[in-house]
């Protein structure tokens, strides 16, 4: 009587898509906004020793994602386990450890500063000096940015989306303002841009420390033995690697890509590889404003075994970067001027250049979007393995590969086409790699995204709203489904008393997801909601209400946990 509607799931995505939405665009349109200042400014030739830096931001965008990112997503793992020490555990060796790094990073970088700065320009000696000069400045805010970022990811986990939203975008308006003042009034020059990331960075810093204040957070710092610290951070590496590795043969592609266009078209190459590389700015403003919403839902729903919101989840998410990735990539092939506008390249010679670039690298943006949401599912659904080949194979084996090869070949151009190959070679193996594993698992797991389905006769998924009524109706209608169970009454009766439980402790709920998940054992009941915070096993003063010791008596195992902001109530009947 009750399907399924995905209500809940739709205004928990929303919830989490808005805010991340508008974290990512603060941070990717700001870094934008950022290159066309410096353009502005100073000029476009500038770009080419910002160009040639790029690839440390990247490694230690390899850091945070991999620590921040995976001991996220193991700590919402763990809460959908009802396990808040190994919660905590991830979360304070997460923070811990990307804030050691985050200082060991800017102390080995000032040692080395002109060893590295020559490396980064190898082909282009010319560009030391300046790379330097931007270098030094930018490092010194490495521990900010790992330390803001990590963070952000861990309280989007714990429900509270909006404050790395305001933190990252306060960030980044400091970061514009900055530039303008250092660059303009006090004539600072291109480390007048770096120093300005940098005050951003630490200012973003200190608004999203707001949080250890927020009488809603629910993780909390442990006290870690030193065995203990490097067991959690082997598990997060493990864990964060995958998605993160995208980061590192971006790094490794950079430098090399650097290279190769400083051999076959020199300067005016680096300048449109450096508009082309900012132009993705745009679009990873959806890529990960989408996954990083998509990641800790479907870690959540896959443990759980739900796999109809993993596939709602899925396909909603596929929809919106196609939808992105395709628009930008037309208007960039139909009117790549636009980009020599904005960043005012007026360079007879590097003009062609650049609107030649544009267009074929903007081809390239569908199939950016579908691997780059692909290696993020991967991981959430803890096939790290995959998503760590689809990360390799995208990110540098081919596009390298195909650049050396072509370039050789035809020349520069072939450097932009490898780019288009990459992906399109990248989407056939992931094609390839489902068709196999649908048939090695007999259809168990099928589809382009490779979901599991769930057995129709011992599942049944249902969604009422926060009235007694459809409460009572539902439970009934459960009884009917599993009227050849020996359970059948209690689960009915359990059904019944914690939905009370739930409408009654609440003055308004929208949607209240339950699945009853039938199998050898016993029956699994699966109820979501979004009221105010209630373990039905723990006793409060506040909240009693007969029904709940009813539900105590019924049930064999009751396990609770407060996840993405939701009640997650596991109750176990055995037959």
């Amino acid at each position: 009587m009750y399907e399924r509607n995905y209500n809940l799931l739709r205004s928990k995505f929303n919830e989490f898509f808005l805010p991340t939405l508008f974290t990512s665009m603060a941070g990717n349109i700001c870094l934008f906004v950022d290159g066309l200042i410096v353009s502005f400014l100073i000029g476009a030739g500038n770009l080419a020793p910002i160009q040639s830096v790029a690839p440390v931001i990247t490694f230690v965008n390899l850091i945070y994602w991999m620590i921040g990112l995976g001991g996220s997503v193991l700590c919402s793992v763990s809460k959908a386990e009802f396990d808040d020490e190994k919660s905590n555990g991830y979360f304070s060796t997460s923070i811990i450890s990307l804030l050691s790094i985050g200082l060991l990073i800017t102390i080995v970088g000032l040692l080395f500063s002109g060893n590295i700065s020559q490396m980064l320009c190898i082909s282009q000696p010319g560009l030391a000096p300046d790379v330097n000069m931007y270098f030094i400045a930018l490092i010194c805010g490495m521990p900010f940015l790992c330390y803001m970022m990590s963070l952000s990811y861990f309280i989007r986990a714990d429900g509270i989306p909006t404050l790395p939203f305001r933190a990252i975008l306060i960030a980044n308006i400091v970061n514009i303002c900055c530039d303008v003042i250092y660059i303009k009034f006090i004539g600072m020059g291109l480390s007048g841009a770096a120093w300005a990331t940098t005050t951003g960075y630490f200012v973003g810093s200190l608004i999203i420390s707001y949080y250890f204040f927020k009488p809603e957070r629910t993780l909390k710092f442990l006290r870690l033995k030193v065995n203990s610290l490097f067991d959690y951070l082997r598990q997060i590496v493990k864990s964060g690697f995958s998605s993160s590795s995208t980061q590192l043969y971006l790094t490794l592609k950079l430098f090399i890509i650097n290279v190769l266009v400083g051999m076959y078209i020199g300067k005016s190459g680096i300048v449109a590889f450096s508009i082309c590389y900012n132009s993705l700015f745009i679009l990873y403003i959806f890529l990960i404003g989408t996954a990083q919403t998509m990641s800790p839902i479907v870690s959540v729903y896959f443990k759980e075994e739900d796999y109809s919101g993993v596939n709602y989840i899925i396909k909603r998410s596929l929809k919106i970067v196609l939808a992105a990735s395709l628009t930008l990539s037309v208007l960039f092939i139909v009117y790549p001027q636009a980009l020599l506008l904005l960043y005012s390249v007026k360079n007879p010679s590097d003009v062609p250049v650049v609107l030649n670039a544009i267009r074929i690298f903007a081809m390239s943006y569908v199939g950016i979007a579908i691997t780059f949401l692909y290696t993020f599912y991967a991981q959430a659904i803890q096939k790290n393995q995959l998503s760590t080949v689809i990360s390799l194979l995208e990110g540098f084996v081919g596009p390298i590969g195909f650049a050396a090869v072509l370039s050789t070949l035809i020349g520069g151009n072939g450097i932009w086409i490898s780019f288009v190959i990459a992906e399109a070679v990248t989407i056939l193996f992931i094609f390839a790699y489902s068709r196999y594993i649908n048939k090695k698992t007999g259809g168990e797991y099928s589809g382009f995204f490779i979901n599991r389905h769930n057995d129709e006769e011992k599942v049944f998924e249902h969604t009422i709203n926060g009235d007694i009524k459809q409460a009572v109706d539902l439970a009934a209608d459960v009884q009917n489904h599993l009227s050849g169970n020996k359970s059948a009454t209690l689960v009915s009766l359990a059904i019944e008393e914690m939905l009370v439980n739930i409408i009654n402790t609440n003055e308004d709920v929208d949607a209240i997801d339950v699945i009853v998940r039938e199998n050898d054992d016993g029956i699994l009941i699966s109820i979501k909601d979004t009221g105010i915070d209630f373990n039905p096993v723990v006793e409060n003063e506040n909240l009693q209400f007969d029904n709940i010791s009813v539900l105590n008596k019924i049930a064999d195992k009751i396990d609770y946990s407060r996840v993405l902001g939701l009640n997650s109530t596991v109750i176990t009947i055995n037959n």
